[in-house]
């Protein structure tokens, strides 16, 4: 069904059909127009023949019976039957009538007065016989015209087709730097040569977006650092402090771990803006289990006395080639959801075999609503609180920039499990 949709596919058939059509329309005329010409000319030669011997033999009755070669006249009474001719003709109603019999194909002209019973036999035997290889030949000539119409289909499509290609071919080689294609000087002045000027215009104003976002995107993550940078020392600052009291501590912890979770952000965002995974072979590999335990200590101090446990389990050392903050905010919005949708029980990560495992105790999500989890903006019919659903939609953009897989599913005995996958380029 693919193929059929094809624009070359269409035009090759649409030929095809119209070939066959036509030949075969052609064909059939010839065959009924032959066939009307036939019996109107013999029936009507066969009746006239006949009527006229009728007269002249009621006017002279020693006129013998007419016979030639192919034509054959019987002529008797009713009720006294003629040894020539056989009860299938005798029994024919008056008119003319087509008779196959033993000898052949015949048409025959009947004629039945009250006082003479006339018959008129015409041997068709030759016309039948060429009027069968009248059908062979337009048989044969609807499938010389029907490959003769593929062929030119064929050779038409290419043709026709042969613009639009060489316009597909010019867009896939074109690089995603190119300010504008320029394809249009490539085709003449018409409808593929307004297609390609409309791609230009089109290619021009999406490059100028695209630059205009990135600039935005990379001024805006420039201008954040510095008072991220120094909302991050001013709670360093804070929390050496040790007659600091623990509802303030509290509350300057939350300060730093939002502004910890608004560097990786940003460092990651403008990752995702560039599309670029931000590592060469000098890279430094980064220890995920540091990554969660540096989390976790963000996150301890959030639980809001929520009789929730947070557990680390290494089972083999998993060390990734990725910016760090990178590896903060995709691992850190599954722990984020985990301690956010679990009331109480536990939350456990497990991490080996270039994996990490996120097991919580809470309530799960339905199945099926498991598909549309990461999609941009979604949000459960039963989730409650505040959140832009956006955090997995992130997750979801790092882990295809990176070559990770992250996949969700109830476990079996409460509660949801998240797995993040690293690829093995991607892990050691």
């Amino acid at each position: 069904m693919q193929y059929r949709r094809r624009l070359r596919s269409r035009i090759i058939f649409s030929f095809l059909l119209f070939g066959t059509l036509l030949s075969s329309l052609f064909a059939i005329s010839t065959l009924f127009l032959q066939d009307s010409l036939e019996d109107e000319l013999i029936g009507s030669t066969l009746k006239q023949e006949l009527d006229d011997y009728l007269v002249q033999l009621r006017r002279d009755p020693t006129l013998v019976e007419p016979f030639h070669t192919r034509i054959q006249g019987f002529v008797t009474r009713p009720g006294d039957p003629h040894q020539r001719v056989s009860a299938q003709i005798r029994n024919l109603e008056p008119g003319v009538h087509d008779v196959e019999t033993a000898e052949g194909y015949f048409k025959a002209a009947v004629r039945k007065d009250d006082d003479l019973w006339a018959f008129l036999i015409y041997d068709i035997t030759e016309n039948q016989r060429l009027t069968n290889q009248l059908v062979w030949a337009l048989v044969v000539a609807v499938l010389v015209f029907s490959l003769l119409s593929l062929a030119l289909g064929l050779w038409s499509s290419s043709r026709i087709m042969k613009p639009v290609s060489d316009l597909a071919e010019r867009l896939s080689q074109l690089g995603e730097e190119t300010p504008s294609p320029e394809l249009a000087q490539w085709f003449p002045d018409d409808e593929v040569g307004q297609l390609a000027a409309a791609l230009d215009a089109y290619a021009e104003r999406v490059h100028q977006l695209v630059a205009r976002d990135r600039e935005f995107n990379a001024d805006v993550s420039h201008e954040l650092r510095t008072p991220l940078a120094v909302i991050s020392g001013a709670t360093e600052l804070l929390l050496a402090q040790r007659d600091l009291p623990e509802k303030t501590r509290t509350r300057v912890l939350r300060i730093a771990r939002a502004a910890r979770q608004s560097i990786d952000i940003t460092t990651a965002l403008l990752h995702l803006v560039r599309a670029e995974q931000g590592t060469n072979k000098d890279s430094q590999a980064h220890s995920v289990c540091q990554i969660v335990e540096k989390l976790i200590h963000l996150h301890k101090p959030l639980l809001d006395n929520k009789p929730l446990e947070l557990k680390i389990v290494q089972e083999d050392r998993v060390s990734v080639i990725a910016p760090e903050s990178v590896i903060a905010v995709t691992v850190g919005n599954l722990i984020s959801n985990a301690i956010r949708y679990t009331a109480a029980g536990e939350v456990v990560c497990t991490i080996g075999s270039g994996r990490i495992l996120v097991d919580d105790t809470g309530p799960g999500i339905p199945e099926t609503e498991l598909s549309h989890v990461m999609d941009r903006h979604y949000r459960g019919e039963e989730v409650s609180g505040t959140g832009s659903g956006l955090g997995l939609a992130i997750v979801k953009r790092l882990c295809e920039l990176y070559g990770w897989s992250i996949r969700f599913e109830n476990r079996k005995g409460g509660g949801l499990r998240a797995e993040l996958k690293f690829f093995d380029s991607g892990y050691k």
